[in-house]
């Protein structure tokens, strides 16, 4: 048997729409397939089960909203998304509770029931992007050394080549630095 499920591509394969086993007479859905791995000889397999599946306000609600207003194709893009997931997220269950607050059919009830599953549901905030940071910070101090070796010797080679590096932004070496170090030691002598 755990061969045979093993095998079978349906476990196996990364397929982003869940199995949805659906109610036979109503086609709510009492349990979504999620996903399975195999370890050390057993298949595991995640299902997310309904609690209640006798007692849907989501998709009583959806239903009547979808009777109320048959052209919304928001309500219907719900209902199909409920359907194949098993669920909503918050922003949608708003956006349904939103719709629903405007037709008068629709019980005070189930509006109270939407809005409780909604505060149920976590809030996920945005975090802002931290502050552009430069890739290179230049060294002040390899800069008053370049420019007061250059004020002294202004056609030095190597300090002019160290310069034109420091200009481009390049980081300088420890070697660099110490050969910098060891030129303005001696021009201040």
């Amino acid at each position: 048997m755990l061969d045979n499920l093993i095998s079978n591509r349906k476990f196996l394969n990364k397929n982003p729409a869940p199995d949805v086993f659906l109610h036979p007479k109503c086609r709510i859905p009492l349990q979504v397939f999620i996903g399975a791995y195999v370890a050390e000889g057993r298949l595991y397999m995640f299902i997310m089960q309904r609690l209640k599946p006798e007692v849907d306000i989501v998709f009583d609600l959806l239903n009547a909203v979808l009777v109320a207003k048959p052209e919304s194709t928001f309500i219907k893009s719900l209902l199909f998304q409920y359907r194949e997931r098993g669920g909503l997220s918050k922003k949608q269950l708003e956006g349904l509770y939103h719709k629903a607050a405007k037709i008068a059919s629709i019980s005070e009830n189930r509006l109270t029931t939407l809005e409780a599953i909604i505060k149920r549901k976590p809030t996920r905030y945005k975090s802002a992007p931290p502050a552009p940071t430069p890739l290179y910070t230049k060294d002040e101090q390899a800069g008053q050394m370049l420019t007061s070796i250059l004020t002294k010797y202004p056609a030095h080679r190597r300090v002019l080549f160290l310069k034109a590096k420091y200009d481009n932004n390049e980081t300088l070496s420890t070697l660099e630095l110490n050969e910098l170090k060891k030129f303005n030691n001696m021009i201040a002598r």
